[in-house]
């Protein structure tokens, strides 16, 4: 299936591990010159760029702090010029740092909240100038079915994510418009980096909670988000597709 994404530009916040990564090659493979964003990794960031290359397609990699909005404001710049074009933006960077709210300190929160619902304002926003004028784009945020349904000890986390939802909502509508798709894709656990950091009896409840009896690969929400960055997502705007093997039904 063509899914028409042949020479589109492309930006995966957090690309250099776990979704973020599975993204990012994943729109690779479908033609897509893909930047990505990271923070800390390096080596991983330049692999990931390596991977895509050796596709046949354009790799960039821009050390930012998703939390900057100047930072976000000049990464899509410096995708335009390299790609000549920017049509696709998955926001997946975010981080967790979790605690009951009583024993929660504010730059607990306030980190929680810059890096996942401020990062995706300053994305998101660079991205819709851009797309406005163009009248064409697709915006992607990866949320989590915890910003639905909310999570124990995860009160930042969880209020992030629920933003993430409410504001990509609210984009849907704002930039309807001008052609612009604006989706969610909300993933229950994944087995990434950052769950292999839970303890077991997490990842078995998490497993327990699910109806297929399985936690989902990176690949498996990275299948979902490159669909609904096509063309053959084009009447899907403003919804929210849980990647959870029914953990929340």
């Amino acid at each position: 299936m063509d899914l028409g994404l042949e020479g589109k530009g492309a930006i995966v916040t957090g690309g250099s591990l776990g979704i973020g990564t599975a993204v990012a090659l994943g729109l690779a493979e479908e033609g897509c010159n893909v930047a990505i964003n990271y923070r800390r990794h390096d080596a991983e960031a330049k692999e990931v760029v390596r991977k895509i290359e050796k596709m046949g397609r354009k790799g960039l990699a821009v050390k930012a702090d998703v939390s900057s909005y100047d930072d976000a404001q000049n990464m899509v710049q410096a995708v335009i010029k390299e790609f000549g074009r920017l049509d696709i933006m998955v926001c997946n960077a975010g981080i967790n740092w979790d605690g009951v709210i009583w024993k929660m300190s504010e730059k607990q929160w306030d980190t929680v909240i810059n890096v996942n619902l401020k990062g995706y304002f300053n994305y998101n926003k660079a991205a819709a100038m851009v797309f406005k004028d163009q009248k064409y784009g697709k915006i992607v945020n990866i949320s989590s079915i915890n910003g639905l349904r909310g999570k124990f000890a995860q009160t930042n986390y969880s209020a992030s994510k629920g933003g993430e939802i409410a504001m990509s909502k609210a984009l849907a509508r704002e930039l309807g418009k001008f052609n612009v798709n604006v989706n969610v894709v909300a993933p229950g656990m994944v087995m990434t980096e950052m769950a292999r950091s839970v303890p077991p009896e997490f990842l078995n409840k998490a497993v327990d909670e699910t109806v297929l009896g399985r936690i989902a690969s990176p690949e498996n929400c990275a299948d979902v988000v490159v669909f609904l960055c096509s063309d053959r997502a084009r009447h899907i705007t403003g919804e929210i597709i849980q990647v959870d093997g029914g953990q929340y039904i």
